[in-house]
């Protein structure tokens, strides 16, 4: 997965008919800033406000994800959005002159292909991902649907479905990593069954719809009169039997389980930023989905309005115990400062430092009211983040870390001995020329004790 922002370098746009709605309508795809994130513009509709992707305006999910915002809707967006995510594009405009986002042929293959004619460029900003801490899920026992999402260090999708079909049958697909969407799922097209063609045709809805856009399944052949009005919906002289619609052949054995992962993945991108997951989810749909995605936005929103610390695991084995620290830092006791590193990732470390009476420092610091001086708690810090500066190269020994600049540092509450420090950094700008940039928390349980802004240099150990 990428660590960096990404968006596109230049404009593209391309035409089509939205399914539902019937309408032609023109979409294009534009460049946008660092932390722009994925927004969408009316440009039929004079000082149309931008709609983010946003699982907080959707406000309809029949046949598709709808999204209002100052009373201007864009429909539809889920197949979109899929492309977007499994580019990891974070930054992009689209600006459509209608109501409702093409369907094209029913997939997202042809967004894939226009996203990558105008070409992927890097940005200057981190991906900030949110990493679960919890299983968190979603049930909806009437309609047999189920969604959980559990903590990974990659983002994982598996999708069953079964709706007693004898055609389809139970099906399944598993995305193991983002970067397979674009070859093993982008082009899974939507599906319907065909008993279920005319109450959408009474609802004003599939006026787009056609067997270029979409799988007709039949699992129960109708009567010559239904199949006759069906002929004049589609203006198509379909031949129907149990199976496929037409015999139109299928892109892979499992399509429709891909392409309800596609849509899983669509109307996940409504969160607002990448997750580091495993979703599975049974029977889903995009009602189902979209509230999926309004719990997470909600357990993002509880994180961000806490201080939540890190959890620690004693039991976990170390990626770094005390014995490969020493052959990594330029550190010994009593300076040696962190006992351990529990986990690396591309934007943030999180170390362990025992904090015990037999420290050096309680003898002379306060002796009849021992505080670990916040000088060292931040020492504490730095070295764990010298070990996440340091993972950069393949030979770390040779390299030394110069903190050049500590900013906004707080001490929150006292650390004491017999307490566990939980240090945890996260950088704020990709490393460039030597140069780290961090946010460091430290706590003590779910308490934070301390917290400070760091910069520092990688410098090559002379002779090396």
């Amino acid at each position: 997965m990428n660590s960096i922002q990404h968006t596109i370098k230049k404009s593209k746009t391309l035409s089509g008919v939205g399914i539902h709605s019937g309408h032609p309508v023109n979409l294009t795809f534009n460049p946008a800033p660092v932390n722009h994130g994925i927004q969408f513009k009316r440009v039929d509709l004079n000082g149309s406000p931008p709609i983010p992707a946003d699982a907080d305006l959707v406000i309809d999910t029949s046949r598709g994800s709808t999204l209002e915002s100052k009373g201007v809707r864009v429909q539809t967006v889920e197949h979109v959005l899929s492309a977007i995510v499994g580019l990891e594009i974070d930054n992009i405009l689209i600006e459509i002159d209608g109501p409702e986002i093409p369907i094209l042929d029913g997939s997202a293959q042809i967004y894939i292909e226009t996203l990558l004619s105008a070409g992927i460029e890097t940005q200057t900003a981190l991906r900030e991902y949110f990493n679960l801490t919890e299983v968190i899920r979603y049930t909806d026992p009437e309609n047999k649907i189920e969604i959980i999402a559990v903590p990974a260090d990659e983002y994982e999708v598996t999708v069953m479905i079964d709706y007693d079909s004898p055609v389809l049958g139970t099906q399944h697909a598993t995305l193991s990593r983002i970067e397979e969407f674009k070859e093993e799922f982008a082009s899974a097209r939507t599906f319907c069954f065909l008993h279920e063609l005319e109450p959408l045709v009474e609802a004003n809805l599939i006026k787009g719809g056609d067997l270029d856009n979409a799988i007709v399944v039949v699992d129960v052949v109708p009567d010559a009169g239904k199949i006759s009005q069906l002929r004049k919906v589609f203006d198509y002289d379909i031949a129907v039997k149990e199976g496929i619609l037409n015999n139109v052949e299928l892109r892979y054995h499992n399509e429709p389980a891909r392409h309800k992962l596609l849509d899983v993945v669509g109307d996940l991108a409504l969160v607002g930023m990448p997750l580091k997951a495993k979703i599975y989810a049974t029977r889903p749909g995009h009602a189902a989905n979209v509230a999926f995605a309004k719990l997470i936005k909600q357990k993002i929103k509880e994180q961000r309005n806490s201080s939540v610390a890190p959890h620690y695991d004693p039991n976990k084995t170390p990626m770094y115990d005390i014995t490969a620290l020493e052959k990594i830092l330029p550190h010994s006791y009593p300076f040696l400062l962190v006992d351990k590193i529990m986990e690396i990732t591309d934007n943030h470390v999180i170390g362990i430092k025992n904090v015990t009476r037999n420290e050096e420092f309680f003898n002379g610091h306060f002796p009849g009211n021992r505080v670990m001086p916040g000088v060292l708690i931040i020492e504490s810090l730095a070295q764990a983040g010298g070990i996440r500066a340091l993972t950069v190269y393949p030979d770390p020994e040779n390299y030394d870390v110069y903190f050049l600049k500590i900013d906004n540092a707080k001490f929150k509450n006292k650390v004491l001995p017999g307490d566990t420090l939980i240090l945890k950094l996260t950088l704020s700008a990709p490393i460039r020329r030597g140069i780290c940039e961090m946010h460091a928390t430290a706590y003590v349980g779910n308490k934070m004790v301390a917290e400070a802004d760091l910069v520092a240099r990688i410098v090559r150990k002379e002779g090396k």
